[in-house]
């Protein structure tokens, strides 16, 4: 079904539907038409409702926490080995310059970085999780010497913390 953002469209087709039945009409013509068929007085009213809807849309997405690291291998052995998350991608600008990468996991991404600028050790993100208890048992299971993450229950749901090797925290929570 089309609507009033196809009203260009729309008027074009009448009038060459028209003219193929030797019907004169200008395209001004047709596009006073096509505004009646939708209801609007005329087709500079429906021109600026045309206009509003090409505004463009704000769509807000998932923040990235940036994570700061400060040895490469520690990071890549507790993001990846320990927690499974996939190594997408890494930068530097140059030999013997900082480590920028992201990892990811199941949807979630975060930035791992060695750049002082970028943001300061100790940091945490909370994670909302589906299934929390298999991936403290999926955890555990990997004997990690460095960290036994337990299950803690919060008011707003069930939690599990672990702390990376530069003590950046993440909180995987399954609410209630």
């Amino acid at each position: 079904m089309r609507d009033f953002r196809d009203a260009k469209l729309m008027a074009k087709a009448l009038r060459q539907a028209l003219a193929a039945r030797d019907i004169d009409f200008t395209h001004s013509e047709t596009l006073e038409i096509v505004a009646r068929q939708f209801g609007f007085d005329q087709w500079n009213i429906l021109s600026a409702k045309l206009e509003e809807q090409e505004a463009p849309a704000i769509a807000i997405q998932p923040p990235i926490p940036i994570f700061r690291i400060f040895d490469v291998d520690k990071a890549k052995e507790f993001y990846c080995g320990f927690l499974g998350f996939a190594l997408d991608w890494e930068h530097r600008f140059g030999d013997h310059f900082p480590l920028y990468c992201q990892v990811s996991r199941s949807g979630m991404i975060l930035h791992l970085s060695e750049h002082s600028g970028d943001a300061s050790p100790g940091a945490r993100a909370f994670v909302p999780v589906t299934g929390v208890r298999a991936l403290q048992s999926e955890l555990a299971a990997k004997q990690y010497r460095y960290m036994k993450p337990g299950l803690q229950e919060a008011p707003w749901g069930l939690e599990m913390e672990v702390v990376d090797p530069f003590n950046n925290r993440l909180t995987f929570c399954e609410r209630t």
